[in-house]
């Protein structure tokens, strides 16, 4: 079994020596207290290392334990653990689970575990689909969970033992779990936050036209730090004097409080008018916004739109723009909130050239 690694952590296996810090935190009944075993005498502390040990020595290795160590001291202060379920179709399922020695607690060294067990499982292993469960009343777990990524799936009722501070006969339990396209969008959000943008301030903007159409700046937004709102322009999409539609481009990347609204909601929004509809406007007005984007360093814009949205999805193949994925929205963006489950993202790569479009006279 190999070892593998995190910023502060080396996960590696277990070996006899590994007594005395296990058996630290194993014994212990507030350091367990929301855990399904213990706390442990000596024998069922040495049971506990065996059996892991055991585990690697398995080929093929199915329940993959890892013994938490920190990086720079060497000092084991818990464990990890990842346990292959039943597969269907053919695709791999994992539990994963972990336990810190509570003098690491609140240290972010339980995030920093979860998210390299959810690597090894995913990109190591080629799994589908990884779970984890905890105890209702285990906030803090739960939120290790939820800062991973992961989704809560359930909240199951009288499921589970009862923990060592209940007065009840059962405990409920909270299940969360990933999927292998989670994890890939999870990726994909954080290459794009890392994408070059400048903002020092709104761009001018001369009526921009392409001979026919020209963009009319209607508003300038700024950026709203409280709500974590990135900077907006607002423009009208106009002809011979008529305003044909409605055109916005974001700036930057992020934004909304899980850092992500930027990915599902697009720097780019438009509509037009239904009787002006069928004639590229959009398509056309999207270019004429070009320049706006490289003033702001801006080199890739993400488009999104509805699975159902047709009209849309043909905007953005004229434009060149690459179809990334279709993706579940997530239940804390705001498109969940309107009723939206599906959406296509699309990757605009926006020209190179410096030349702006003409100016309208």
């Amino acid at each position: 079994m190999q070892t593998i690694e995190s910023p502060r952590l080396i996960l590696r296996k277990f070996t006899t020596g590994d007594f005395a810090a296990t058996h630290s935190f194993a014994s212990v009944a507030e350091n367990i207290t929301y855990c399904m075993f213990g706390p442990n005498d000596e024998a069922a502390t040495r049971s506990f290392i065996q059996t892991r040990i055991t585990n690697a020595q398995a080929n093929p290795i199915t329940n993959y334990s890892f013994a938490v160590t920190i990086k720079e001291s060497g000092a084991m202060i818990g464990s990890g653990e990842l346990h292959m379920r039943e597969t269907f179709h053919g695709a791999g399922e994992a539990e994963v689970g972990w336990i810190l020695h509570q003098s690491h607690w609140g240290t972010g060294l339980g995030t920093e575990l979860g998210q390299r067990l959810l690597e090894f499982g995913f990109e190591s292993l080629g799994l589908h689909r990884i779970i984890a469960r905890c105890n209702a009343d285990n906030l803090a777990s739960a939120r290790i969970m939820e800062k991973i990524g992961m989704r809560k799936e359930a909240h199951l009722q009288d499921a589970r033992p009862p923990h060592k501070k209940s007065t009840r006969p059962f405990s409920d339990e909270l299940r969360y779990a990933m999927l292998k396209d989670d994890w890939n969008i999870q990726k994909e959000i954080a290459h794009y936050n890392t994408l070059p943008c400048e903002f020092n301030g709104f761009a001018e903007t001369p009526t921009l036209t392409d001979g026919e159409i020209y963009l009319v700046c209607t508003e300038k937004k700024p950026a709203n730090p409280e709500k974590k709102h990135v900077p907006s322009y607002s423009f009208a999409i106009c002809r011979s004097g008529e305003k044909v539609g409605t055109l916005n481009l974001r700036i930057g990347y992020g934004g909304g409080h899980h850092n992500s609204s930027l990915y599902y909601g697009g720097h780019i929004g438009y509509e037009i008018q239904e009787p002006y509809r069928g004639k590229s406007y959009a398509t056309r007005a999207c270019k004429l916004l070009a320049p706006i984007a490289r003033h702001h360093k801006m080199q890739t814009l993400l488009i999104t739109n509805n699975t159902e949205n047709h009209a849309s999805r043909r905007v953005c193949e004229k434009l060149g723009a690459k179809l990334l994925r279709m993706v579940r929205i997530p239940e804390h963006d705001d498109l969940y909130k309107t009723g939206q489950r599906f959406e296509n993202i699309f990757e605009w790569a926006v020209e190179n050239s410096a030349a702006l479009p003409h100016l309208l006279s």
